[in-house]
Formats: structure tokens, sequence, C-alpha cells
């Protein structure tokens, strides 16, 4: 492998595991927010009933 396909090669890679990180946090972010509110939902549900 010449010089210039290696380089391509690491920056690929550096590419692909920030990609999949970015993914990664973008999707637990959402997760606990979706969470979060559906705990408010059920909160505001059971001091309405009261």
């Amino acid at each position: 492998m010449g010089k210039k396909s290696k380089l391509g090669f690491i920056i690929g890679i550096i590419s692909f595991v920030a990609a999949t990180t970015a993914a990664i946090t973008a999707f637990l972010f959402v997760k606990e927010k979706k969470k979060r509110d559906d705990e408010e939902l059920m909160e505001y549900l059971d001091n309405s009933i009261e």
C-alpha cells in the first residue's frame, strides 16, 4: 500500500468511528428524552385524577 492509501484508510476508519459514536449518542439522547416525557405524562395524569 502506498502512503496515500494508508492515510485514506486511517481517515476512513476515524470517520466511521466518529459517525457511529454520533449516531449512538443521538439515539441515547432521544431515548432518554422519551423516558422523561413519559414520566412527566404519568405524573400529570396521576395528579389530574386526584
